[in-house]
């Protein structure tokens, strides 16, 4: 349900309360009572009185932190003048694997012998 579609029963705006309205002088005495006995039921107890105002404090963003500020003292690497050449490719040059099979789509198998690649061949579709 859209916001647009319900009342202004629900709205969000205007949600402060104002001062509290009684029906009659009867229910203002009453409530004016209950809340003296709720105060000397408090002392009684020993809890502290609610704050009712509190200090507005506005926000102060932290202080930005660069690297610079942090690492002043910290050394830098030293670095050989060495160029940074690609590394030699990695081949395999052993004898135990004899192949590559593709099992079920692009499953790729390794082969190791004649056997092992016959059976994979009757496994295809």
């Amino acid at each position: 349900m859209t916001m647009h579609l319900v009342g202004p029963w629900l709205s969000t705006t205007g949600k402060k309360k104002g001062p509290r309205k009684f029906r009659n002088a009867e229910s203002a005495q009453t409530a004016r009572q209950n809340a003296e006995k709720w105060q000397q039921f408090r002392q009684e107890v020993g809890a502290p009185a609610p704050e009712r105002r509190r200090e507005f404090k506005p926000y102060q963003p932290p202080a930005l932190n660069y690297r610079a500020m942090e690492w002043r003292d910290v050394q830098s690497v030293e670095t050989t003048m060495q160029p940074c050449t690609r590394p030699e490719a990695k081949v395999y040059t052993g004898t135990l694997i004899k192949g590559i099979a593709t099992m079920h789509k692009s499953n790729a198998v390794p082969v190791l012998d004649e056997q092992q690649a016959t059976e994979i061949a009757h496994m295809r579709r």
